[in-house]
């Protein structure tokens, strides 16, 4: 799914204009980035967080030619989703109960 699938989706499910619906979505993605900037961390109650580590200097190849190479450290940003967005994507097959049987 893209912006304009998600701006779509989002129009549908309230009832407001696919434009407005994008307006919101891209506001929602500046404030996070603006968060992530000043290196603070944005939780989303039950669907996830979104925080920025550092990732340290690192030696690596160049895929082209096989030598190494230094790759810089870097500022990333991670999403950590909520415990019930992972039950949802993983379901379990049977109870826990019925596993120790």
């Amino acid at each position: 799914m893209n912006t304009t699938e998600l701006a779509e989706r989002v129009a549908t499910d309230t009832a407001i204009d696919t434009e407005d619906a994008r307006k919101v979505i891209d506001g929602v993605m500046r404030a996070i980035t603006a968060a992530a900037l000043r290196g603070e961390e944005v939780a989303l109650s039950g669907f996830g967080r979104f925080k920025v580590t550092d990732r340290a200097e690192r030696q690596g190849r160049n895929p082209a030619t096989g030598e190494p190479i230094t790759i810089a450290a870097q500022k990333k940003l991670t999403f950590m989703s909520a415990k019930n967005v992972r039950d949802v994507l993983n379901p379990t097959t049977q109870p826990i109960d019925a596993a120790a049987d």
